[in-house]
């Protein structure tokens, strides 16, 4: 298990429970009082720090490495029935973004989500979730076949943004995002958006339009990432904790502002500290949400996404 910086409390704790657990095994000492002091104090240190998490400490949460992917989502959520689907019919098979169909029960859905990577070799594979052009191509062909036969979609974001690179610009990153934003707010099935880990600038927005829009408590939305904002306005990344503050880029900053609808609540530590529960919960989520518009004909979806979309950044003083 790996430990993030202020987690290292935690560590000792567990480490000096591990050590007395083994004497009380390897001798006939009775260590099991001591053994209740220090789980209860444990208890209480988890308590304490999860529940009073910076912004900047949400942002090390949904960027940790045993933190559950898109694919382990839809591998847990859908099993077998998973089929994915590949290419854009224009340039290649982008990594980076992922998608075909599966059942929750008997509900047919279209996954679309980033990707990212375990270890160097796949995180290059994946280029470490940063979608290319085709990608987005990719996604929107998925969602325009989802339409024809009248399938919802679940996008899942995890991207530290879509890859910046040259060859990206050259064949149309920015008019490839703004093409799937124009199309999914007219998409006549439901869409369900959930944001798992990263939800970055245009990376994620290109698959970001949804009839529902979902946070994992331990997320974060932005246009930027904090520490590239740190480095525009203070010239260094020194100040990435406070541009995460400055950012008010949390799930319950987004639902202050009516940006995202819903906070999906996570095991205590995050998502990684219980996948199985985690999976359950976005699963139950997928399919409430998935509830709340299968009556609505096409026109009425249509239209509801567009009035909720309209109202996002209207002020009354």
């Amino acid at each position: 298990m790996e430990y993030l910086e202020f987690e290292l409390p935690i560590k000792e704790l567990e480490d000096q429970l591990q050590k007395c657990q083994i004497i009380g095994e390897e001798s006939d000492v009775d260590v099991s009082e001591t053994c209740v002091q220090i789980q209860k104090k444990l208890d209480l240190a988890k308590k304490d720090i999860y529940k009073n998490l910076t912004p900047w400490q949400r942002v090390q949460l949904s960027r940790h490495p045993n933190r559950p992917y898109t694919l382990d989502y839809i591998t847990a959520i859908c099993g077998d029935t998973f089929l994915e689907l590949h290419g854009d019919r224009n340039f290649k098979d982008d990594k980076a973004m992922i998608g075909g169909l599966g059942k929750i029960g008997d509900q047919s859905f279209m996954f679309i989500g980033q990707q990212k990577g375990y270890n160097t070799k796949t995180r290059q594979y994946r280029n470490f979730g940063m979608a290319n052009p085709e990608g987005y191509r990719k996604a929107l062909r998925l969602m325009k076949s989802a339409e024809k036969f009248g399938i919802p979609v679940v996008s899942l974001i995890d991207t530290p943004g879509a890859y910046p690179g040259l060859e990206a610009e050259e064949r149309g990153q920015g008019e490839a995002i703004a093409r799937n934003i124009l199309e999914m707010t007219r998409l006549k099935v439901p869409i369900i958006t959930i944001i798992i880990g990263e939800g970055a600038s245009g990376g994620a927005l290109g698959i970001g339009v949804g009839d529902k829009v979902l946070m994992l408590e331990n997320t974060w939305y932005s246009v930027i990432s904090p520490e590239s904002c740190s480095s525009i306005l203070w010239r260094s990344w020194e100040y990435k904790e406070q541009a995460a503050e400055a950012l008010k880029l949390t799930a319950k900053d987004m639902k202050r502002m009516k940006l995202v609808d819903e906070i999906v609540k996570e095991p205590l530590g995050g998502a990684h500290k219980d996948r199985d529960q985690t999976f359950k919960t976005v699963s139950n989520t997928i399919v409430k949400s998935y509830n709340e518009f299968k009556n609505l004909s096409p026109k009425e979806l249509v239209a509801q996404r567009m009035d909720k979309y309209s109202q996002m950044g209207v002020y009354k003083d």
